[in-house]
């Protein structure tokens, strides 16, 4: 990847910025430009620690500072950093690397290690739910408000299971008294889920607000968590109702239960028996799975099976019988293992918003938001009973001009609203009041983002070097690329005369053979072939021989190359006559080879491409940087370098 190979060309990431201060003189310029000694002094000692590969002396750091920072201005001559290509790499650097900047940090943190211990404990619960609809009104919520706290002052006196068949807007609660069974992290809403980890066995939660309504949530057992198990089982579905169907999977299961006690193998009968038809394809394995993830039953089996390979009796679930087989088990992996996977799964949660949230509640604080209220009931007011599509309220936001909010210093107007609700029509709010509330808090998120996102620079010296590095490193690319590496592997004839030149450094200590190897389908692709060979040019040999000799059958193979005694067999045997005879394929067992022995030198540079471009490369390097030296003036105040403290 390009950043990757950015990030290996920078040997030094910039800058410290441009303030200057009394105890930050500058230690050079180049090209006039001020290099202020905190900078030079903060990438010397970032790339030259004690663990350093190739450590540098402070002289030694100089030149390929100045080097490096010569290469950077010839850039920004060339105005590589005024293209949209690079402003547009840039930015996606930014992107990503201010991330961490625009959360609150620890709560994220928090949320991980909630999570982690929420998942060393399988919590069994039951719950009485009280719906409130998708678009409630304030009348539909306080309903229901009132309804569940009727409901948690009965539970004073009265049975939780009783009152949950009776109550519960649950859809199960009839048949199971608002039993839910062992749940895990991450296995229901993150409310839900914190009141289960919260009450304590035996009691029950104050009422608690998710995505379908209010819940009163009842832990009734905890157990340390069975972690993960790997099965595979064998399915006879049933059907509700059908009892000779029912009876038939009956016998059916117990008849292939007996066979797999009698020895036979549990895939095989998995694969040929197992209505389940997208794990009867793997003999029957399932994918690993933990607390919360299967019907009661099932699950109930799987981790009763204590040692590999052991198999449950029949099980009979909800969708059918099963025979369950342990494959593998294994229990909770550490914290810094599980970490990524609890990041994933976090993202794709409630709690995702919330280390964001936190933050912006803070910014809020810190750069003194002031609302002004009377400004905002003027949007209550346009919009009354209408849709923020609705063309009259639409058409009201041009006369709404008024201040509005503030912070930082910054103020901004019902014109600056206006504007962004004209745009963001969408609202999961019911009434006015509500609706204007809920998109005026993400106009202000919005632009309270955007404003921290501007600061990252000024307040974390760590996100500006990093910034610069990313920018720099850019910029190095580019133009390495312009100036030496895509140069010199297009210079054809820059690299035959610098192979002419410098001939001497190329010399073998084994002699090569150069040439084609040719293998053949049998006698008369042979003759063919070696006669196309005779009055074929060295460089036309492949072609001729597939055009010629090949259409819906390969007749003729070719292999072509540079080999020193080891690199071919079949060179080996008819070139440098080894011992070992080689034994010619079925497919093509009449071989032959055409081409020429060269001893102790390549012919020309195509012989050691490689090494001829990689030196011409470096020769280029060094004649640009003598350039760039010409070109720009570099000056080094040395009673400052003197100064520059090494780790």
């Amino acid at each position: 990847m390009k950043s990757s190979v950015i990030a290996s060309l920078i040997l030094f990431t910039l800058s410290i910025g441009s303030f200057a201060q009394i105890s930050d003189p500058v230690l050079m310029t180049v090209n006039e430009k001020p290099v202020l000694k905190s900078e030079f002094e903060y990438i010397y000692n970032k790339n030259n620690t004690n663990n350093s590969l190739d450590k540098k002396t402070l002289e030694e750091y100089v030149d390929l500072f100045v080097n490096y920072k010569l290469k950077v201005e010839e850039a920004k001559q060339q105005k590589i950093d005024t293209t949209a290509s690079f402003i547009n790499e840039l930015q996606g650097y930014r992107s990503q690397l201010a991330k961490p900047y625009l959360t609150d940090t620890k709560t994220d943190e928090n949320l991980l290690r909630e999570a982690y211990e929420h998942s060393k404990e399988d919590v069994d619960v039951s719950h009485i739910l009280i719906r409130i609809p998708k678009n409630a009104t304030p009348t539909d919520t306080l309903k229901a408000w009132n309804e569940i706290n009727t409901i948690w002052k009965r539970l004073e006196k009265e049975n939780f299971a009783r009152v949950a068949k009776e109550v519960s807007q649950d859809q199960s609660a009839e048949q199971n008294g608002g039993h839910i069974g062992w749940i895990s992290a991450f296995r229901t809403v993150y409310p839900f889920e914190n009141a289960a980890y919260n009450t304590a066995v035996g009691n029950y939660s104050k009422p608690i607000r998710s995505a379908f309504g209010y819940h009163i949530v009842k832990p009734i057992a905890r157990r340390k968590s069975s972690g993960e198990v790997l099965v595979a089982h064998i399915m006879i579905f049933t059907s509700k109702g059908d009892e000779t169907q029912n009876k038939k999977a009956k016998s059916t299961i117990d008849s292939l239960y007996q066979r797999v006690l009698a020895g036979d193998n549990f895939g095989e009968l998995a694969k040929k028996y197992s209505q389940d038809k997208s794990s009867s394809t793997k003999e029957g394995e399932l994918p690993w799975f933990s607390t919360g993830r299967m019907v009661p039953e099932f699950e109930a089996a799987s981790f009763a099976l204590k040692n590999i390979n052991d198999v449950s009796q029949p099980v009979q679930s909800a969708y059918g019988w099963h025979i369950i087989k342990l494959i593998d088990k294994k229990g909770l992996a550490p914290f810094e293992e599980l970490r990524p996977d609890l990041e994933r799964k976090i993202k794709r949660d409630e709690r995702a918003d919330l280390g964001q949230q936190s933050f912006l509640n803070q910014l809020r604080i810190d750069y003194k938001y002031n609302e002004i209220e009377t400004s905002v009931r003027e949007f209550y007011k346009l919009l009354g009973d209408k849709k923020l599509t609705d063309s009259t309220f639409i058409g009201g936001l041009d006369k709404l001009n008024k201040p509005l909010f503030s912070f930082a210093g910054k103020n901004y107007s019902q014109t600056d609203f206006a504007n962004y609700l004209k745009k963001e029509h969408t609202a999961n709010k019911s009434t006015a009041s509500e609706i204007i509330d809920e998109k005026l808090n993400a106009f202000v998120n919005t632009q309270l983002l955007a404003y921290e996102d501007a600061q990252l620079e000024n307040k974390y010296p760590e996100f500006r070097f990093l910034m610069q590095e990313y920018h720099d490193g850019i910029l190095l690319f580019e133009i390495s690329n312009r100036e030496v590496w895509d140069k010199a592997s297009k210079d054809t004839e820059g690299l035959i005369q610098y192979f002419k030149e410098n001939k001497v450094d190329y010399t073998w200590e084994k002699p090569h053979f150069k040439g084609h190897v040719i293998y053949c389908k049998d006698k008369a692709t042979l003759a063919a072939a070696k006669s196309i060979v005779k009055k074929a040019a060295t460089d036309s040999i492949d072609k001729y021989l597939r055009t010629r000799l090949n259409d819906s059958i390969q007749y003729v193979r070719t292999e072509k190359g540079l080999y020193v005694q080891g690199d071919n067999k079949v060179v080996d045997d008819q070139i440098f006559k080894s011992k070992e005879k080689y034994v010619p394929s079925i497919d093509y067992p009449f071989v032959f080879v055409v081409g020429k022995m060269l001893k102790n030198k390549p012919e020309d540079y195509t012989d050691v491409r490689g090494l001829v471009t990689a030196d011409y490369q470096e020769y280029l390097e060094q004649e640009w940087i003598k350039a760039l030296r010409a070109k720009y003036s570099v000056n080094v105040d040395q009673n400052i370098l003197k100064t520059v403290k090494k780790n």
